[in-house]
């Protein structure tokens, strides 16, 4: 399905829907805001608390939130405990009693999850999720199931348009399938290029598009880069010969730039959720700015591909 017919799939199930109430969705984050909003077309109210600029396992309360919520019909989360500081709090004082029942989504149902812990899970490890990593929503596969999980629950909440929701879930899946087909050819010269990145949010991400990860800027999850840990990093990366620097936008550049400066190696600064620049609009925009972004730093770094044979 090429871009035009996908739009006017989408045209035309927006022109025929039901005149139903709106169903009210607040996620929590823009990643989940897009997908749902893909899915439920002008059917639901789509809100998202965190920003795609913002960390999202640490946001600020705000009583803004608890009045979101409380008018909610539906809140979708990432779940595995990404959004444990705050989120929990919120719903409880909402006082909105559909949220711990039928109106509560962890959209992580079905998906792959990767860095699932096989023994017991302490502080000294760091911030270590003990359900496995959350950032699941950065492989395009999980996208589809993350849709599918959203137009499961709007068909339970809102019965009368679900025929609508799942011919726009069944445009959404197969518009990233079509893409996802693009995104592999064009990061096909650089499968199993090596990077660096600040925390563990990209595995699923560089599983996706067979790039490998050969060390963090932390030294543990959450634990901040210590001296001792930056030497190694900076040694490591003189010695595999990495290039590129992955650092998510709220963290801070000071050591990346100076391990950078050490090894010749570029920070790129990738934002892993819609909204976390101007440029990215929607899930799909997602991936093509981020390959974008490392196409341009593996090609203007001087990356040459492993020889075969």
């Amino acid at each position: 399905m090429n871009r035009t017919i996908y739009g006017i799939v989408i045209a035309f199930l927006a022109a025929h829907s039901s005149a139903a109430a709106k169903v009210n969705v607040i996620t929590t984050t823009e990643d989940l805001a897009s997908i749902t909003m893909s899915i439920a077309g002008d059917r639901a109210d789509v809100a998202s608390i965190a920003k795609g600029y913002q960390d999202p396992h640490f946001v600020d309360a705000k009583p803004s939130y608890l009045l979101k919520l409380r008018k909610a019909d539906l809140l979708i989360a990432v779940g595995l405990e990404l959004e444990a500081g705050w989120l929990p709090a919120l719903v409880q004082q909402c006082r909105n009693s559909k949220l711990l029942g039928s109106g509560y989504l962890d959209a992580s149902q079905g998906c792959e999850i990767l860095d699932r812990p096989t023994g017991q899970v302490t502080r000294a490890e760091g911030d270590v999720h003990p359900l496995g990593n959350p950032h699941y929503w950065l492989d395009p596969g999980n996208g589809k199931v993350i849709a599918t999980n959203i137009a499961r629950k709007l068909s339970e909440i809102q019965p009368v348009d679900s025929a609508f929701f799942q011919s726009r879930l069944a445009a959404f899946v197969g518009e990233i399938d079509r893409r996802s087909m693009g995104w592999q050819k064009e990061m096909e010269p650089f499968s199993g290029a090596q990077v660096v990145t600040y925390h563990n949010s990209w595995p699923n991400f560089l599983r996706s598009f067979k790039l490998q990860v050969v060390g963090y800027v932390e030294p543990k999850p959450g634990i901040p880069p210590s001296p001792a840990h930056t030497l190694e990093l900076i040694q490591k990366i003189r010695a595999t010969g990495v290039k590129v620097i992955l650092v998510e936008p709220y963290f801070d550049l000071q050591t990346p730039n100076a391990v950078a400066r050490e090894t010749g190696a570029r920070v790129v600064v990738m934002p892993p959720s819609v909204g976390g620049n101007e440029q990215i609009k929607d899930y799909l925009g997602l991936f093509d700015h981020l390959l974008g972004l490392l196409k341009k730093s593996f090609a203007e770094t001087g990356y040459r591909p492993p020889q075969k044979g």
